[in-house]
C-alpha cells in the first residue's frame, strides 16, 4: 500500500483528504498541532457544529471502517518534528499499530495558516503567518531532500498568488519572448495579502528545491472551496470537517449560505464584481488523488490551477438569494464598503484544464448543489452566532 503523509490533517481540507485516501486502501498518517482550532478560539470565530479532536476522529473512523489513520500531534515549524516523520523516530499519539509506516510515497502539504484576513489583523498575526507557513515548507523540503528524494510533494497553493492580471492566467508557467530570445518562466505573481504572499514564497522555495535537489513537486493553485459533506463523512456525522462561517476562516459560499439561513444580509464587498475560480470540496479530494496517481517527474515543479468554474461575488450572492428564498428564507443582499484592497471590476480568464486532463470530473455549483448545502447548514441554525459573522478586518 502507498503511504500518504498529510500535513495539516485536522483542517477543513486535511481531514476529508485523510479519510478519502484511507477509504481507498492507502496507509495514511496525519500531522497537526490544532493551529486552526486554537486560532478560532483566540479570535472567537464561528463554528457551525462541534468537531471531535483529531485523535477522536481517527478512532471513530477506525471503529466505523476498520481503517487506520495514524495521528501525530506536533508543531511542524520545529525541524525535528518534521524530520522524525522521515527518519523513523516518530511517536504516534494514536495508531492501531504504532510501528513506523515507512517513508511516505506522497506528502500532501496543507499545514499552513490559511486565511488572508488573519494575516492582516495586525503585526502579530502577520508574523505568525509568515513564520508558520515558510518554516513548515522549508522544513518539509529539507526533510525530503535529506531522507526521501523519491517522495512526491503535493503542495496546496492558491489562485490568489496570481492576483488579477489583465492577461489570461496560464497554469503556473508563461512562455516569454524578449529582445529576440525566448524562455519559460513562472507566471508573474501579484498577491493581495500577506497570506497569499507566503504562498508565492512557497512556490519559489519549491522551485528552488526542484532545480537544486531534483525533488518532484505538484503545486495546486486552488480557488476558494465550498461544501461540507463528502462520501466518507456520510458514514457518521462526527466525521464532518470543520466548518467556519466568519469572515476570517469561512469561505465565501459557505458564508453566504450561513448568512442566508439566519437572516443576516449577504456581505457583498464594494461593487461585487470580484471574480474568482471555485471548486467543491469533493473536487479538492479528486484533484489531490489524481495528482498522487500521476506524480510530477523528478526535477519537475508541476503547477495546476485547481478550480472548476468562475463566479463574481454578485453571481454567488444572487445564487444564494434565489435558493434561500425558495427554501423560505428572506435573503437580503447588502453592498458594504470593501475592507480589502482589491480590484472590484477586472479581467479574469484563468486556464484550468490540466487536472481534467489527468482524470478529474468536476462538480459544478448548481442550484441543486446549493440546496444541499443549505440543508446541512439549516440543521445547525441554532448554533450560528450573528455577532461573529463580520467584524470588518481592514486590509489597507
Amino acid at each position: 500500500m502507498s503511504h500518504v503523509l498529510i500535513l495539516g490533517g485536522d483542517g477543513y481540507l486535511g481531514w476529508p483528504t485523510a479519510m478519502y485516501f484511507s477509504n481507498r486502501g492507502y496507509q495514511v498518517t496525519v500531522v497537526d498541532n490544532y493551529f486552526r482550532r486554537n486560532a478560532c478560539t483566540e479570535l472567537d470565530t464561528g463554528m457551525l457544529y462541534p468537531v471531535p479532536t483529531l485523535i477522536e476522529r481517527a478512532k471513530i473512523w477506525h471503529e466505523k471502517t476498520g481503517h487506520e489513520i495514524k495521528v501525530v500531534i506536533g508543531n511542524l515549524t520545529e525541524p525535528d518534528v518534521m524530520r522524525q516523520l522521515f527518519d523513523g523516530t516518530v511517536s504516534y499519539q494514536w495508531a492501531v499499530n504504532d510501528a513506523f509506516t515507512g517513508l511516505p510515497d506522497t506528502v500532501v502539504h496543507y499545514a499552513e495558516q490559511p486565511s488572508a484576513p488573519y494575516s492582516l489583523l495586525d503585526y502579530k498575526h502577520a508574523d505568525i503567518t509568515l513564520t508558520n507557513n515558510l518554516r513548515v515548507t522549508n522544513n518539509l523540503l529539507w526533510a525530503v531532500r535529506d531522507f526521501s528524494r523519491d517522495t512526491h510533494i503535493i503542495k496546496l497553493g492558491t489562485m490568489g498568488e496570481y492576483g488579477t492580471p489583465n492577461i489570461d492566467i496560464e497554469e503556473g508557467w508563461l512562455d516569454i519572448e524578449h529582445k529576440g530570445r525566448k524562455g519559460k518562466f513562472l507566471f508573474p505573481r501579484a498577491a493581495g495579502s500577506l497570506y497569499h504572499t507566503t504562498k508565492v514564497m512557497d512556490t519559489d522555495l519549491s522551485w528552488f528545491a526542484v532545480r537544486m535537489w531534483d525533488l518532484k513537486v505538484t503545486d495546486l493553485m486552488q480557488g476558494p472551496v465550498y461544501g461540507i459533506e463528502t462520501e466518507e463523512s456520510l458514514i457518521d456525522p462526527r466525521l464532518n470537517t470543520i466548518f467556519n462561517y466568519d469572515e476570517i476562516f469561512g469561505t465565501i459560499v459557505n458564508r453566504f449560505v450561513t448568512q442566508s439561513v439566519v437572516g443576516y444580509p449577504l456581505t457583498v464587498y464594494g461593487k461585487g464584481g470580484q471574480t474568482r475560480g471555485y471548486l467543491n470540496i469533493k473536487d479538492t479530494l479528486q484533484c489531490v488523488h489524481a495528482s498522487e496517481k500521476t506524480p510530477a517527474d523528478t526535477g519537475e515543479l508541476r503547477i495546476f490551477n485547481q478550480i472548476m468554474e468562475t463566479f463574481s461575488v454578485n453571481q454567488l450572492a444572487e445564487l444564494a438569494q434565489n435558493v434561500g428564498n425558495a427554501r423560505g428564507h428572506k435573503v437580503e443582499i447588502k453592498s458594504i464598503p470593501n475592507p480589502r484592497r482589491e480590484a472590484e471590476e477586472h479581467y479574469y480568464n484563468p486556464t484550468y484544464q490540466g487536472l481534467k486532463n489527468i482524470g478529474v470530473e468536476p462538480h459544478y455549483l448548481t442550484e441543486d448543489v446549493m440546496h444541499g448545502l443549505f440543508e446541512v447548514v439549516e440543521k445547525f441554525k441554532q448554533n450560528i452566532r450573528k455577532d461573529v459573522i463580520f467584524k470588518g478586518v481592514k486590509w489597507g
